[in-house]
């Protein structure tokens, strides 16, 4: 994408926004490492207004005349002119811009995108420029630089949020590891490359933990103090929302019954927490067109901070006096059960998405959740508008293989989720699918064929199955590597 923008004739902006450590400093100076020269990486700081355009101005005069010697208190009167002097130097030569941490800028000085706004019109769109804003604090690069309102609204040329690694791409960066063990690391840290390198892919997943939990360097610990910091100064209140979200706590009435906090007080804290990205609500996919559904939950979307608030948080009395070792066999023990609920689901998910794109299921899957009603849960649901057409699916993490028992409770559970419709509908084609960490057996297999047989052959009921598919954890953790790439 960088460069396509680059090889354009055209002055272009683009706003690149994702959560710390994901990549986006490391991607635009690797970038810019390319063509020496020709580009200007330049960070703000959590500083004054008046110490970010000094630093800028004197940045942009090294870069325009890396021989000149700048004054250290050189500074130009306004961002305007110093804009205003890139321009001119555009005019001579392709240039690149890198402003990372915006965000910084916008916290001291709401006004600068307004004027950014202003320059870009009069000067910057004119000049032979690639122009690139980037930053980690999703709800403000939102709200000043992506939304309708926003006064940059519509000049940018393309707009992208970095995203962590896929779960796929596990299987290069750790090749030694087998499939359960890195599903185990994408439990912990999740996607982000910055968290992977510190990890010694010599060493045992436990092991690894062991060491990034230690109180002599404990970056796992400070890491989420730090994640959350940038949107929110008071985190006591926060960090009880997530422990219990974490916890399993995902309904407001749970989740103000585990906290202590009403439920208008919780609703609030939510609403700051979904706005950094963190945290996300749900509501089943047969609700996905009612925005006032009350039976959303809340769930805490990135893998390391749900990680951190259901094992970590809580116990940092433990770590502090050496306790350590308690505390891995908790987590060793709870850890099933955990990745069972979440991440396993999350990759079940992913699986289902690419898998539609490649026609490998027979329906044109457009969104994929999951389904909660009349006392029956779903883990994956896949929906198709177009077809109106469905695949519903079971996720199991258990070393032992799963019978033909659990393929009977998939399709006699799916059958009653569905809404009930009246005689004369046409019952909606469902394609079934089932995870397992272990292998299926062969009753299941059998077992799965048989009831999807007689299922069809019983004509109108709730459903119309097109087929199942029983997939193990080694097909999942192959197909994901392949379709990553």
């Amino acid at each position: 994408m960088l460069d396509s923008l680059w090889q354009s004739p055209k002055a272009m902006l683009l706003i690149l926004y994702g959560r710390r450590r994901v990549g986006k400093t490391r991607l635009l100076t690797h970038w810019l490492r390319r063509y020496p020269g020709q580009g200007l990486y330049w960070v703000a700081e959590p500083t004054s207004s008046l110490s970010q355009l000094r630093s800028f101005s004197q940045a942009i005069m090294s870069f325009m005349d890396p021989e000149a010697a700048i004054p250290p208190e050189f500074t130009f009167s306004s961002w305007e002119l110093a804009l205003r002097q890139l321009a001119r130097h555009a005019q001579e030569k392709r240039v690149a811009l890198f402003i990372d941490e915006v965000t910084y800028l916008i916290d001291v000085d709401p006004e600068f995108v307004g004027m950014l706004q202003k320059i870009w019109d009069h000067w910057l769109s004119d000049a032979n420029l690639m122009l690139v804003l980037s930053g980690s604090q999703m709800g403000i690069m939102r709200r000043h630089l992506l939304d309708y309102q926003a006064p940059l609204y519509g000049r940018a040329t393309a707009q992208t949020r970095l995203m962590p690694l896929p779960y796929g791409a596990t299987a290069e960066f750790f090749p030694d590891y087998s499939a359960a063990d890195r599903v185990a690391l994408y439990a912990m840290w999740g996607g982000v490359p910055a968290y992977w390198e510190r990890l010694d892919a010599n060493q045992p997943i436990l092991d690894n933990l062991r060491q990034t939990i230690l109180p002599a360097h404990s970056w796992m610990v400070d890491e989420a103090r730090i994640l959350l910091s940038d949107f929110i100064t008071d985190m006591h209140n926060y960090v009880g929302i997530l422990r219990a979200i974490a916890d399993g706590r995902q309904t407001m009435g749970e989740i103000s019954k585990r906290t202590g906090l009403a439920s208008g007080k919780a609703s609030f804290y939510l609403s700051v927490l979904r706005d950094t990205g963190f945290v996300t609500r749900e509501v089943p996919v047969s609700h996905r067109n009612r925005e006032d559904s009350r039976s959303g939950r809340y769930l805490v979307t990135d893998p390391y901070l749900r990680f951190f608030y259901r094992f970590i948080s809580a116990n940092q009395s433990r770590l502090a006096l050496g306790q350590l070792q308690p505390l891995l066999e908790q987590i060793e023990a709870d850890l099933p059960a955990f990745i069972e609920r979440n991440t396993w689901q999350e990759l079940a998910r992913d699986w289902l998405l690419l898998a539609s794109a490649r026609g490998v299921v027979p329906v044109a899957v457009e969104e994929v959740g999951s389904e909660w009603s009349a006392g029956q849960e779903i883990d994956v649901v896949g929906y198709s508008a177009a077809d109106n057409a469905l695949v519903m699916g079971d996720c199991h993490w258990s070393d032992t293989p799963p019978g033909p028992e659990v393929v009977e409770s998939l399709l006699r559970r799916a059958a009653h989720a569905l809404p009930r419709r009246d005689d004369d509908d046409e019952p909606p084609p469902v394609y079934f699918v089932a995870f397992s960490k272990a292998p299926w057996t062969a009753e299941a297999h059998a077992k799965a064929e048989q009831l999807i047989d007689a299922a069809a052959a019983k004509g109108k009921k709730r459903t119309r199955p097109l087929g199942i598919r029983l997939l193990d954890l080694e097909q999942v953790d192959r197909d994901l590597a392949d379709w990553s790439v």
